[in-house]
């Protein structure tokens, strides 16, 4: 036992204290969520701007997200391991630190015009999205069973204030620094770093007692280091048919949105709508995405995290329905993403709060890393897929194809419920 848990062992929260306690970690979740989701969104506004400018090429722009989302994949599993080890807290603290310094090596890049160095500091920037999807489960390690769809989505929506506000400082930033030397497309990243920078303060001083650690406590059960490494992770996934299914869930719902969304600008422009029309369809789906999220972690409590992922899987496929057919109608196109973030919410918020709910909570950390692996590896892949099929097909073949990936894990529902119908607040345990 670590240090660590030697001192969550011995300062056990009473029942009492629990309701206070809880709020008081949510409060702190919502508002390091707040701080990184604008430091996320602020950031990545110009990110491929920057990039043409420093590469000198449009064709290379597109590296510079890639790098994050690449960055975000590759980071998850040691911040992971760390919380497994070490508790929540330090996680989240390195998480935010190091994407505040790549955003420092992606201004160093802009200003030395190096590309290389550029997309070095665009994958450790990645980090700051890494500890926004970590926080959501940091939320759920004292709920109670029935209400971890709710604290979980509690953190998701914090993510919409981030994400709104972000894109529009873009431009403030960016004349802040015009005087010293640094590139106007640069100048978000600046203000990134800070706000990454007071994100990990925030969490070192004020996430404490650390949830992780004191779930643990408060079970005397999963007090041993047996069962926390990232092999035993790996282990109750594939001992877990309903954790499976959560796997399967955050990763196909993540995979169609990313590859649909990345592209509906693009469709969008070809048919005549300009940058201002782009931006409130975006927003529009933005508001889907996360603003929505309390009702479906209300849902996914009150009727179960099963009927939440098949409502996922019909949102989504109406979204795709209604956007690979608009054609050159915007208000149908701006009704399918707006679909779209909906499904994506349903699927995330339900599929994390399955994982949740089936593995044993010594394990917890670690698949929840490995479901944040999973789902960055495949957006990832399903962005860079995206391009090429509507160059090469259309915008409408995206859609059905986005429409293909989510049948299977419509199967792999049904064929859970179908052979082990549970409780709505049992998760599928």
């Amino acid at each position: 036992m670590t240090s660590i848990d030697k001192a969550a062992a011995l300062s056990p929260v009473s029942a009492d204290d629990l309701p206070a306690l809880r709020r008081r970690i949510t409060a702190v979740l919502i508002a390091s969520q707040i701080l990184g989701g604008l430091g996320v969104a602020t950031g990545i506004a110009l990110a491929a701007v920057l990039a043409q400018q420093v590469s000198g090429t449009e064709a290379l722009s597109g590296l510079a997200p890639t790098a994050t989302v690449a960055g975000t994949a590759l980071l998850s599993m040691p911040l992971a391991a760390l919380m497994t080890a070490c508790g929540r807290r330090p996680g989240l603290v390195l998480a935010y630190v190091i994407g505040a310094l790549g955003a420092g090596v992606v201004v160093l890049g802009a200003v030395i015009e190096n590309f290389p160095l550029l997309l070095l500091g665009m994958a450790a920037f990645g980090a700051g999205s890494s500890a926004n999807l970590q926080a959501r489960f940091a939320a759920a390690d004292l709920a109670e069973p029935e209400r971890r769809g709710r604290a979980i989505s509690n953190v998701v929506w914090a993510t919409t204030i981030g994400a709104v506000l972000g894109p529009n400082i873009a431009a403030p930033a960016g004349r802040s620094v015009s005087g010293i030397g640094i590139p106007a497309a640069a100048g978000p990243f600046v203000w990134a770093a800070g706000v990454f920078l007071v994100a990990a303060v925030m969490v070192f001083a004020l996430l404490r007692p650390d949830p992780l650690l004191t779930a643990r406590a408060l079970s005397p059960a999963d007090r041993s280091r047996e069962g926390r490494s990232l092999r035993a992770g790996m282990r109750a996934v594939r001992e877990s048919p309903m954790a499976r299914l959560a796997l399967v869930t955050v990763a196909v719902s993540h995979t169609a949105m990313v590859s649909i969304m990345s592209m509906t600008p693009v469709a969008l422009s070809h048919h005549g709508a300009g940058i201002q029309l782009i931006g409130l369809v975006i927003s529009g789906h933005i508001a889907g995405m996360y603003a929505f999220s309390p009702l479906m972690g209300w849902l996914a409590d009150r009727i179960g995290r099963l009927a939440v992922i098949g409502l996922a899987v019909g949102l989504l496929c109406a979204a795709a329905l209604l956007a690979g057919t608009a054609g050159a109608s915007h208000g149908q196109t701006a009704a399918g993403l707006f679909l779209l973030g909906l499904g994506w919410s349903a699927g995330v918020v339900s599929g994390s709060t399955l994982l949740t709910d089936s593995v044993p909570q010594p394990a917890r950390a670690a698949v929840q890393g490995l479901s944040d692996l999973a789902m960055s590896t495949t957006a990832g892949i399903g962005g860079a897929a995206a391009g090429l099929i509507v160059a090469r097909a259309s915008y409408g073949w995206l859609n059905l194809v986005g429409a293909c990936l989510l049948l299977p894990l419509a199967a792999l529902a049904v064929r859970r419920a179908l052979s082990r119908p549970v409780p709505a607040t049992d998760g599928g345990r």
